[in-house]
C-alpha cells in the first residue's frame, strides 16, 4: 500500500479512473450517431415509417449516452491543470489549444444541434432536421479527431521543439498531422462504429429472442451485419498498420506488447507468445505457450524478421514500462476480441446469404442471436483494452522521449489526491448504475411503434396551399 502516499501514483490511477469511464460513452455515442445518419436518410429517401421509428428509438439511447459523456469528460479534462500543472505549462500552447478546438468546434457543433435532433420533428422541415442529424454525427466524430490528434502527439511528437522545457511551436499543421495522428484517428472511428454496431446488433437480437417486435429489431439486426461486413475486416487491418508505427516509433512498447524481453536480430525467426507470465523483476517470462515462428508472420507475414525486434533488456529500466503483464495481456483482448467479432460478422454474413435471417426463420437462428448478445459489451473491453495498451505502453514518458511522467505532475499533498480519488470511484460507480437503469428502462420499454410519422401536416398544408385558385 505504498502507493497511498505517492502523488504521482494516485494521480495516475485518478485520470486513468476518469478516462475509462468517460470512454464509455463517446464510443456509443460517435458510432450510432453514423446509425442514425443511416436510418434518417432511408425514411426520407423510402418513406417506410418502421426507418422513422428506427431513428426515434435509438436517439434516446444516445441521448443518456451523450449526457453521462459530457458529465464525465468536463472533470478529466480540468485535471490538467490541478493534477498535471507541470505538463500544461509545457505543452500547454499546443496541447491545451488542441483541447479548445475540441470543446469550442466538435463538442459546441454536437450540443447545438441536438436539440434539433430531439426535438424539431414537425418543428422544422425534414431537409433541415436531417442536416441537424448530419450536424450531430459530424461533430460527435470531430470530438474524436481533436481528441486523437493530442493523444498522438503525446505519443510522436512533431512540429516544434522543446526548448528549456516548454514545447514551442514551429509548424503547427505538421504537429497536428504527427506520424501516430492518421492511423489513430481512423483505428478509433472504426472501434466506435463496430462497437455502435454490435450493441445495436446485440440488443436488436435479445429482442428477437424474446419474441418482442421481431420484425421492427430484424431491420436494426440486418442493418447492423450489412455495415459491419466492411468494419470489422477495415478494423483489422488498421490494427496492423497501427501496431507497424508502434514498432517504429515505439519499440519499448512493442517490446511490452509482447513482453519481449531479448532482441531478435534482423534475418531471424522468432516464435510468438500466445499466453506468458512476464517476470518484470526477473526481466524474462516465468511461463510460456508459444506459436513456433510465428512473430514474422504477426509482424511482417513471413517466417524470417526483415528487421530487429527490440528487447526490453535493450534499454534502461528507467526509460521503458513496467506493467509488462498488463500491457501483454491488454493487447491480446483487444486483438482477440475484434478477431471474434470478425468471425460472428462472417458466420452471419453466411446465415444471409442462406436466406436464414428471414423475418419468420431469424429466431431459430438461437446461437448466433445469443453469439450477438455475448457481443454486445466486447466492444467496450476491446476499446478500454487499447486505450491501456496506448497509454500505459507510452510510460515512463507523458511525451514519449521527453517529458518524463514523474516530472509532470503537480506537487500536490497525496492525501488531497487520494480524497479526489475516492470521491470520483464513488461519483462515477453511481453514475455507472443509474445509467444502466435508465438504459435497461429503455430498452425494455421498446420502441414506440404507434408514433405518427412527422410533417404529415405540412404536407397537408402544402396540398391545400397548392391547388389552383378559382
Amino acid at each position: 500500500m505504498d502507493f497511498l502516499g505517492d502523488t504521482v501514483v494516485l494521480s495516475r490511477m485518478q485520470f486513468a479512473l476518469t478516462a475509462i469511464f468517460h470512454m464509455l460513452w463517446p464510443v456509443l455515442t460517435t458510432g450510432m450517431s453514423i446509425y442514425l445518419i443511416v436510418v434518417e436518410g432511408l425514411w426520407l429517401k423510402t418513406k417506410n415509417i418502421s426507418y422513422y421509428h428506427h431513428a426515434r428509438f435509438w436517439a434516446k439511447l444516445y441521448v443518456l449516452n451523450f449526457g453521462i459523456g459530457v458529465a464525465s469528460g468536463l472533470p478529466m479534462e480540468f485535471q490538467f491543470g490541478t493534477n498535471w500543472a507541470p505538463f500544461s505549462e509545457a505543452v500547454g500552447d499546443f496541447f491545451g489549444s488542441i483541447l479548445g478546438f475540441e470543446a469550442s468546434m466538435a463538442f459546441a457543433l454536437e450540443a447545438g444541434f441536438l436539440g434539433i435532433m430531439l426535438f424539431g420533428w414537425d418543428r422544422v422541415p425534414p431537409v433541415i432536421h436531417y442536416l441537424a442529424t448530419i450536424m450531430v454525427g459530424f461533430g460527435a466524430n470531430l470530438s474524436t479527431v481533436w481528441i486523437l490528434v493530442a493523444n498522438s502527439w503525446l505519443q510522436t511528437p512533431a512540429g516544434g521543439d522543446f526548448i528549456k522545457g516548454k514545447f514551442v511551436v514551429s509548424d503547427y499543421f505538421q504537429a497536428i498531422m504527427n506520424p501516430f495522428a492518421l492511423n489513430s484517428i481512423l483505428h478509433m472511428f472504426l472501434a466506435t462504429l463496430e462497437t455502435s454496431l454490435f450493441v445495436i446488433g446485440g440488443i436488436s437480437a435479445w429482442y428477437i429472442l424474446q419474441k418482442r417486435h421481431q420484425e421492427f429489431f430484424t431491420l436494426s439486426f440486418k442493418v447492423a451485419i450489412a455495415v459491419a461486413v466492411a468494419v470489422t475486416p477495415l478494423q483489422i487491418v488498421m490494427g496492423h498498420l497501427s501496431a507497424e508505427q508502434v514498432r517504429h516509433y515505439q519499440p519499448t512498447k512493442l517490446a511490452a506488447m509482447e513482453a519481449q524481453w531479448e532482441t531478435i536480430p534482423a534475418g531471424s525467426t522468432a516464435d510468438w507468445s500466445l499466453v506468458s507470465l512476464p517476470n518484470d523483476k526477473a526481466q524474462r517470462n516465468d511461463w510460456e505457450l508459444k506459436v513456433p515462428q510465428g512473430l514474422g508472420y504477426v509482424l511482417e507475414f513471413k517466417s524470417k524478421l526483415s528487421e530487429p525486434v527490440l528487447g526490453l533488456s535493450a534499454f534502461k529500466p528507467a526509460d521503458r514500462p513496467h506493467a509488462i503483464g498488463l500491457i501483454y495481456y491488454s493487447f491480446r483482448m483487444m486483438s482477440g476480441i475484434g478477431f471474434f467479432l470478425a468471425g460472428i460478422m462472417l458466420v452471419s454474413l453466411i446465415q444471409w446469404l442462406r436466406g436464414n435471417l428471414a423475418v419468420d426463420q431469424l429466431a431459430q437462428q438461437k446461437w448466433l442471436l445469443r453469439a450477438w448478445v455475448l457481443a454486445a459489451p466486447l466492444g467496450y473491453i476491446a476499446v478500454e483494452s487499447g486505450w491501456i495498451v496506448r497509454c500505459v505502453g507510452r510510460q515512463p514518458w507523458t511525451v514519449y522521449g521527453e517529458l518524463r511522467t514523474a516530472d509532470m505532475a503537480s506537487h500536490l499533498p497525496a492525501a488531497q489526491v487520494l480524497t479526489s480519488l475516492t470521491a470520483f470511484a464513488v461519483l462515477y460507480s453511481s453514475l455507472l448504475v443509474i445509467t444502466l437503469f435508465f438504459a435497461s428502462k429503455i430498452i425494455r420499454k421498446g420502441p414506440n411503434l404507434e408514433l405518427a410519422a412527422p410533417y404529415s401536416s405540412t404536407i397537408v398544408e402544402h396540398q391545400l396551399d397548392s391547388r389552383p385558385v378559382n
